[in-house]
C-alpha cells in the first residue's frame, strides 16, 4: 500500500508552512511584498509603491524615506520620514516607525510634513500615547513650498508645490556645496592669501545647488515637474496613477497624474532618470509602459523612463536591529551543478 501523502496545502489553498532546519530552523523568513531596488550612479532607491495601498521610497545612502506606507522594515534606518501629504497609503505607518526607532535605540526619528497637517499628525502621535503609554521621542518640522531643511552639512531638503485632494508638498534632496568664485581660482591664489581675504570678510565662495532626487508624492499637474530642482534633479521620482484613455476624468476627480500629463511636459524635463511610481494595481506595468512608447514615439525625451515597481525583487530578510533587506543573489552556474 502506499504510504499516505502529507498535504502540501493547508485548508483553503494556503501552502503548509515547511520544515526548517539547520539555522533556517533558528528564524523563518517572514512573508514580504516584493520591494523594488533601483541603483543609480549616485545611490540605491528603495521602494514599494502600488496607488491606494502602500507607498514607501527610501534612499538609503541620503538617510531619508519619503511617505512611509505601512512602514517597510529597511524604512526604519533612515532617520528623516519626508511626508509628502496625509493620506492612509502614505502616512499609515507613522507611528510605529518612530516607536520601533526608540524601542530599538536609535534616535528619535524626524518627520518632515506639510504645515497644513503638522498639528493633526502630532496629534495621531500624542493619541497613542494612550495604548503605549508615553509619547515617543520624535521631531515634527512643518514645511511650506521653498522652506528648506538641513539633513546634515552639505543636503538640504526643499519642499515645493503640489496638487492634491488634501494639503500636499513635494521634497527636492540638494547636495549644497560652497565653491571658489571663478575669478578667484583662476589666479589659483595661495592658501593663507584666501584665508586673510575671508578674515576681512571678503566674499570668496558661491553656493551651488546640486538637486540630487525630487520626490512629488501624489499631485494632479503635469507642471509640477517643471519647477526648478525638480525638472532638473539626477532622479526625479513623480507618480503616474492612470494609463487607460477613458481614465483622465478618475485622475482629475482624485487629482492624481494621468499619463498624457506626463507626456505632455516629458521633453522639458533634464532629469537623468524618471522614475514613476503610485501605478493602479488595475494597471499592468508592461502594458502602461507600452502605451508610454506609443504616446512618445518620436519624442526627443532627455530621462531615461522606468517603473519603480518594474524593479521588484523578493528579497531576504537579514537578522539584527532595523535590517534592512538584501537582494537574495543568484546562484552561480558552478554552484547549481553542485
Amino acid at each position: 500500500m502506499d504510504k499516505e501523502k502529507k498535504p502540501t496545502h493547508s485548508a483553503g489553498g494556503v501552502p503548509a508552512p515547511r520544515k526548517l532546519t539547520g539555522n533556517a530552523a533558528a528564524r523563518e523568513t517572514p512573508i514580504l511584498p516584493p520591494v523594488a531596488i533601483v541603483k543609480t550612479p549616485y545611490f540605491h532607491i528603495l521602494g514599494y509603491s502600488v496607488a491606494g495601498e502602500e507607498t514607501a521610497v527610501q534612499i538609503p545612502e541620503l538617510n531619508t524615506v519619503f511617505d512611509i506606507g505601512k512602514c517597510p522594515r529597511p524604512m526604519l534606518t533612515s532617520d528623516f520620514c519626508l511626508l509628502s501629504h496625509g493620506h492612509i497609503d502614505h502616512s499609515a505607518g507613522i507611528v510605529y516607525y518612530l516607536s520601533q526607532r526608540f524601542f530599538q535605540g536609535m534616535v528619535p526619528g524626524t518627520v518632515l510634513c506639510p504645515a497644513a497637517i503638522a498639528d493633526g499628525l502630532s496629534g495621531i502621535i500624542h493619541a497613542w500615547a494612550a495604548l503605549e503609554g508615553k509619547v515617543v521621542q520624535h521631531r515634527l518640522v512643518p514645511m511650506q513650498p521653498g522652506d528648506e531643511f538641513e539633513l546634515r552639512r552639505g543636503l538640504v531638503v526643499r519642499a515645493f508645490a503640489t496638487r492634491h485632494t488634501v494639503p500636499s508638498i513635494g521634497f527636492t534632496l540638494i547636495d549644497r556645496r560652497e565653491k571658489l568664485k571663478p575669478d578667484l581660482a583662476e589666479k589659483n591664489l595661495p592658501g593663507h592669501v584666501l584665508r586673510d581675504m575671508k578674515a576681512r570678510g571678503e566674499r570668496i565662495t558661491y553656493t551651488l545647488d546640486v538637486p540630487l532626487v525630487a520626490y512629488t508624492g501624489d499631485t494632479s499637474m503635469g507642471e509640477t515637474l517643471l519647477q526648478e530642482g525638480v525638472r532638473n534633479a539626477r532622479v526625479l521620482i513623480t507618480e503616474c496613477t492612470f494609463f487607460e484613455r477613458g481614465h483622465r476624468r478618475r485622475a482629475t476627480v482624485g487629482q492624481h497624474m494621468h499619463m498624457s500629463d506626463l507626456v505632455e511636459v516629458l521633453p522639458q524635463l533634464q532629469n537623468e532618470l524618471l522614475l514613476i511610481s503610485h501605478v493602479s494595481r488595475r494597471t499592468y506595468i508592461g502594458w502602461a509602459a507600452r502605451q508610454l512608447a506609443k504616446a512618445t514615439e518620436g519624442m526627443t525625451i532627455v530621462p531615461r523612463v522606468e517603473f519603480l515597481m518594474d524593479h521588484a525583487q523578493r528579497l531576504e530578510v537579514l537578522p539584527g536591529k532595523a535590517a534592512a533587506y538584501v537582494p537574495v543573489e543568484p546562484q552561480s552556474a558552478d554552484a547549481q551543478d553542485d
